[in-house]
């Protein structure tokens, strides 16, 4: 593939989780959460959002989220369970993205908060109309969902590389 080629970067952050577990990696997804995921799962598969890769934090929540939300989807991407997402800085983030191969055009990665919209702010350095405007006044909360498109090799996705594109949120 061209390294011209448009590619699209999906984030979804993890459904609400429950607080009774006092392991934070173990915390499974509270009731709203479990009623939330596949409403984003919904949303994807209208928006015409069919990943190649997902790429899933090992955290119980995100891994409940995604099994969840992927079950919506109208074909079924290939998924990896990935630890070095979970309480993952932006730039480590970068660097586990500047690892996928090329032959990826759609990457979800299900992640949290604060690294999913941090990624997302540092990335877009352009937005559709006023969607960077409207994350940073509302966050990201559960559930949420980005898209940011870029052109070129997953090895040059750095900041300002990208355009925000869409911006969702089953609570919006």
């Amino acid at each position: 593939m061209s390294v011209d080629t448009t590619r699209r970067l999906v984030f979804l952050r993890h459904a609400k989780a429950d607080w009774s577990q006092e392991n934070d990696h173990e915390r499974p997804l509270a009731e709203r959460g479990r009623k939330d995921a596949p409403i984003s799962g919904r949303w994807l598969a209208g928006a015409g959002v069919t990943p190649d890769l997902a790429l899933c934090s090992t955290a119980v929540r995100c891994r409940e989220t995604w099994q969840l939300v992927k079950s919506e989807l109208p074909q079924q991407p290939k998924t990896a369970f990935e630890e070095r997402v979970y309480e993952a800085s932006v730039g480590e983030l970068i660097a586990i993205l500047n690892e996928t191969s090329d032959e990826v055009n759609d990457l979800l990665l299900v992640g949290h908060n604060p690294g999913i919209q941090a990624l997302t702010d540092a990335l877009s350095g352009e937005a559709e109309g006023d969607l960077l405007a409207r994350m940073n006044r509302s966050g990201f909360p559960t559930s949420a969902i980005a898209v940011v498109t870029f052109n070129g090799s997953w090895k040059s996705v750095e900041p300002g590389v990208g355009r925000l594109v869409a911006l969702w949120s089953p609570h919006a």
